[in-house]
């Protein structure tokens, strides 16, 4: 065992980077909420990547941007307690779009941190397989001279997550910066997250389909309770399942509903699918839209919703 490897490897990038995607793609299982919206991901996801030779525990950040309100500045702050804690970075930059002023200010955050820590960074080129051959290889020269200019990359790895190219490639990178050490967590755990995290993370992730683009950064989802229904046959367990969404405005509670509640029974319909694939039982699940205004500011509410 003394030549056995585990150890946190944190994946950080500007929103929209593949960084969620990605995670899931590594561990072959949903741990993390993806969307088409940034801002997606508020809580840090470990997912533990066990083998018979290492032991990776893959923690997904929020993207570091630039905060308007209270909410981005807490974001921002988790990743970077987040940066000083993990054994190795894997910063994503996603191939279809170029290299910009986000990549710059993360990768100086990096090379600050580094100054203290001698973390190693891997960058990671996402996304891949959204553009050529051609693209891709300026894709990676453009990362090489930004890692020139800041915190020199360790390692630089191309790879697509929903294509499942070259992801054993990004975890073995990642896993050899890892330090020697016996393992964390036992074999069959894949996330040291709660179901009723989870939960919350799959609700808000069928809210954000199909919405207005300011709606992701106004939704928050809180579990109210899991109780089991009395009453049912022990082959056939149905769990109570009550959730709140809680937006900032009455506009954006009639989006979150739609048209005669068609929209939220959409949302509840997709959600309870997916929670009973993650539970594996039966599930009634009670969805009440509730408005918190201006909840991203205050710091009151901002702590009662978890933040």
């Amino acid at each position: 065992m003394s030549d056995y490897r585990a150890g946190f490897a944190c994946l950080v990038g500007r929103p929209n980077a593949g960084k969620s995607t990605l995670t899931n793609a590594l561990i072959g299982s949903k741990v993390a909420i993806t969307s088409s919206k940034p801002q997606t991901t508020r809580h840090t996801i470990r997912a533990i990547i066990t083998n018979d030779e290492s032991q990776l525990v893959l923690v997904d950040t929020p993207g570091l941007h630039k905060p308007r309100t209270l909410l981005g500045e807490r974001l921002n702050h988790l990743v970077r307690e987040t940066l000083l804690e993990v054994d190795v970075v894997g910063f994503c930059l996603p191939a279809d779009q170029k290299i910009g002023p986000g990549d710059a200010f993360i990768a100086a955050e990096l090379a600050e941190i580094r100054q203290g820590k001698k973390v190693p960074i891997v960058a990671i080129a996402t996304k891949t397989d959204t553009v050529s051959k051609d693209r891709v290889a300026q894709h990676l020269m453009a990362i090489d001279q930004l890692g020139n200019k800041f915190a020199a990359f360790d390692d630089i790895v191309p790879c697509s997550a929903t294509a499942d190219v070259q992801v054993d490639v990004v975890a073995r990178v990642l896993t050899g910066h890892l330090p020697a050490s016996p393992k964390l967590y036992p074999d069959d755990m894949l996330t040291e997250e709660t179901d009723t995290v989870r939960i919350a993370e799959l609700v808000r992730e069928a809210a954000l389909e199909g919405v207005r683009d300011e709606l992701p950064h106004s939704l928050a989802v809180v579990v109210e309770e899991m109780v089991p229904r009395e009453d049912r046959p022990a082959d056939k367990p149905l769990l109570d399942v009550r959730v709140n969404v809680f937006v900032e405005r009455s506009s954006q509670k009639a989006i979150v509903i739609g048209r005669g509640g068609s929209r939220l029974r959409e949302v509840g319909t997709n959600a309870r699918r997916q929670i009973e694939e993650l539970l594996g039982q039966k599930v009634y699940l009670d969805l009440h839209v509730k408005i918190a205004k201006d909840w991203q500011r205050d710091p009151n509410q901002l702590s009662k919703l978890g933040f």
